[in-house]
């Protein structure tokens, strides 16, 4: 999601091989403390964060937060409450639904004195269920059978130019499917899991499969959601989007996509979009 305000003087904005620099936690007010680099620069506006970075920095602050063996998230819901400005933020974390085998746990980040992102997570119990395994999800067309997609084509940013894409035979305006991966850390000097990663490439799936070209003189649709279910948890470097984009008729629209490793299907993600002239 974007707001339409514009900054006075352009950001300059760090560079590295990673998209954020952790600049310490503060003790006293309980928040991790980043730096966005270029990478994590949006499409919309050049002096914002691009949603995609910015939801895998609050995957893994909910990730580390009070972590219980045995237990892994199973769902995330992220709601943008305005622009994600660029440059310095914090994060900070809470438990909203303390539980044995079930809890709720929260993440928000703030940038310039206000929450931009809340994101809400599930925390589920795991067992043994292999028995009655089994997905109905198809899988996608494996990466030899793609090619190479240069998304900056079609949008701007540094997030976009951090990305290495590969696109599948059908894909199309309004459904698409696409291999993609980034070569940067999430965090400078933090390890980050395999599925905290792709969780930061998720929100890449509104610009995957335009419906129409963005940009002035068109259409702009920014998401002001994302919600992320998964029912596997996913590993390696490239997530795999199957998706569809619905545009209603009231200026409301739908991205729709599953999501995949190199495994299969693991998990879905639904963002609902505002849909504007420019």
């Amino acid at each position: 999601m974007t707001e339409t305000e514009q900054e006075s003087e352009p950001l300059e904005l760090a560079h590295g091989d990673f998209y954020y620099e952790h600049l310490g936690y503060d003790e006293v007010r309980g928040v991790d403390r980043f730096r966005s680099t270029i990478h994590v620069q949006g499409a919309w506006n050049a002096h914002e964060q691009h949603m995609a970075p910015a939801s895998g920095l609050l995957a893994h602050a909910l990730e580390r937060h009070d972590p219980r063996e045995g237990m892994r998230i199973a769902r995330i819901s992220y709601e943008i409450l305005g622009l994600i400005h660029a440059g310095e933020c914090e994060v900070s974390t809470s438990t909203i639904r303390p539980g044995r085998t079930i809890e709720l746990i929260q993440a928000e980040l703030s940038a310039k004195g206000r929450v931009a992102i809340r994101a809400t997570a599930w925390r589920l119990i795991q067992s043994d269920t292999t028995s009655v395994a089994a997905y109905e999800d198809p899988r996608i067309p494996p990466r030899e059978e793609c090619e190479r997609w240069d998304g900056s084509t079609e949008w701007p940013g540094g997030y976009i130019r951090s990305l290495e894409m590969y696109s599948a035979p059908h894909h199309r305006s309004g459904n698409g499917t696409v291999w993609i991966r980034t070569p940067y850390a999430l965090i400078d000097s933090v390890e980050s899991p395999d599925w905290v990663r792709l969780m930061g490439l998720v929100d890449t799936a509104n610009g995957i499969a335009t419906r129409v070209p963005p940009g002035p003189g068109s259409w702009a649709f920014p998401n002001v959601d994302l919600q992320i279910h998964l029912y596997r948890q996913p590993s390696g470097e490239w997530l795999g989007i199957d998706n569809a984009v619905t545009f209603g008729a009231d200026g409301i629209g739908l991205t729709s996509s599953v999501l995949h490793d190199d495994e299969g299907p693991f998990g879905r993600a639904e963002q609902i979009l505002t849909i504007r002239r420019t």
